[in-house]
């Protein structure tokens, strides 16, 4: 993914579930990384001049998305599959197949580890955590 793809994402998508929860822009705080697609001057223009406002993220910053562990799960879950993946089409019926087996519990029990997750890098000072 590019820029110019990942600004399109947010004009189409993220525009789009705004409109639809009923949420004021002048309400949301958008979290992301600092990504050179996130950090991009045009992209910082997009938020700028849709008046979404940025959370400032640190750099090098330990990434405590429970989405990474998420995805991480997807690719070991995908790598233990038999045989190998032939090409998108496989890939893309393979990852639905392995994403209709993530259990709910899954997810909710990553989404509880936050806590856990902010105290283990508040202790390492910001530094090296088990996550």
């Amino acid at each position: 993914m590019n820029g110019a793809l990942y600004r399109q994402i947010l004009k189409e998508d993220l525009m789009n579930t705004i409109e639809e929860h009923g949420f004021a822009i002048n309400e949301i705080i958008f979290q992301q990384d600092n990504d050179p697609k996130h950090t991009a001057n045009l992209t910082k223009e997009w938020f700028d001049n849709n008046n979404i406002t940025v959370l400032d993220w640190p750099a090098q910053s330990p990434d405590l998305n429970p989405i990474e562990h998420l995805w991480n799960e997807i690719d070991r879950r995908l790598r233990c599959l038999p045989g190998s993946i032939s090409g998108t089409e496989d890939l893309w019926e393979k990852m639905q197949l392995v994403w209709e087996e993530i259990d709910v519990d899954y997810c909710t029990n990553l989404i509880r580890s936050m806590p856990e997750r902010i105290c283990d890098v508040i202790k390492a000072h910001g530094g090296y955590t088990r996550w």
